[in-house]
């Protein structure tokens, strides 16, 4: 009787063992840690790096997990090139539409319809291009017409890999271009211009270091959030920010690698992720950063953003598509002003 009694223990201890498991195992299964990898441009490391901290906060409070978020920041056509290739992002923070739809140029790695995923066709904010000169701005340069001018040395990135140097290419371009419609002269006038940059980096956060830390160049072109950066961060007092009369709206989107998110089951975390570009705390987060929010309820919070004429580029060509072909492709208009300025 001792020993029947001493296995049906045994027998139940067993039978509880398993049970507490099975109870306890979907509980794991909730609360283990994600990952996403978030792939962008250059000049968006320390909006993202504060980001990100909020939205794993925030993740946390919502459903109980932990959520490891890592970064890879370089030119925005790289980084484009880079998924293609097989780098393994969850979402893309790229610098212009067109980025994003080249990384389904050889397999559709996200939808066709990425932009409809989001609010503002997945642009959660906003910025434009403005000059940074040295302290006293002594080659006075206020406008883009100062840029051409023979003693004056300009840096810029190679919009071959940089999206921010693409957005720079096009407000020269379209400053003139709007002026007269004529593009022989906005051609001219952007020649002039790449003769005057000696050397061109691969991003734009390169560009911006080579003019601050390497002291080349009488002024940057630059995306207004990294001037600011720049001008208020990294040696305060010697550097100035100055606003042309006329820039272009530049609309860095944001996208779900599909293929990705489902293999790894990230869909859920790696949404609302973007989402939160879009609240309230994310739309604060941007404009401390000096990116234009796209809520003006926040953006009038932040009084900090020069008002300035801003061309869009949609009141010009259909879409990045056809820009490119114009502009960027190989043997396209700006290889042909380089073609010139090197014969």
């Amino acid at each position: 009787m001792f020993l029947s009694r001493s296995i049906i223990r045994t027998l139940y201890l067993y039978i509880v063992l398993i049970l507490s498991l099975f109870l306890v195992i979907p509980s794991f299964a909730y609360t283990k840690t994600l990952t996403l990898l978030n792939v962008s441009y250059d000049p968006t490391r320390e909006f993202f790096h504060y980001y990100n901290q909020f939205f794993q906060h925030y993740w946390k409070q919502k459903t109980g997990q932990n959520v490891i978020i890592y970064q890879s920041h370089s030119g925005s056509g790289k980084q484009a090139r880079a998924i293609i290739d097989g780098m393994q992002a969850d979402i893309a923070t790229l610098a212009l539409a067109g980025d994003i739809d080249a990384i389904n140029k050889y397999q559709p790695l996200l939808s066709k319809n990425w932009q409809n995923n989001f609010s503002n066709h997945s642009v959660p904010y906003t910025s434009t291009i403005v000059f940074l000169v040295r302290k006293g701005n002594p080659k006075h340069i206020h406008d883009w017409d100062d840029l051409i001018k023979p003693n004056v040395t300009v840096i810029t990135p190679n919009p071959k890999t940089s999206g921010g140097a693409k957005w720079n290419f096009l407000a020269a371009w379209l400053y003139i271009y709007t002026k007269n419609h004529n593009p022989q002269k906005a051609y001219d006038f952007v020649k002039h211009l790449y003769k005057n940059v000696p050397i061109l980096d691969a991003g734009a956060r390169n560009a911006s270091l080579t003019f601050t830390q390497r002291n080349i160049g009488d002024v940057l072109i630059s995306w207004e959030n990294e001037a600011y950066m720049a001008a208020h961060e990294i040696e305060m007092g010697q550097f100035e920010i100055i606003t042309p009369s006329i820039s272009i709206l530049t609309e860095p989107p944001v996208a779900m690698i599909d293929t990705v998110i489902d293999r790894k089951k990230t869909r859920a975390v790696a949404q609302d992720y973007l989402l939160q570009l879009y609240s309230d705390e994310g739309q604060k987060i941007a404009a401390q950063h000096h990116y234009r929010p796209t809520n003006p309820k926040i953006a009038a919070q932040y009084p900090i953003f020069h008002s300035i004429h801003l061309i869009k580029i949609e009141d010009f060509f259909k879409n990045w598509q056809e820009i490119n072909q114009i502009f960027f492709k190989d043997h396209a208009i700006f290889d042909q002003i380089m073609n010139d300025i090197n014969h």
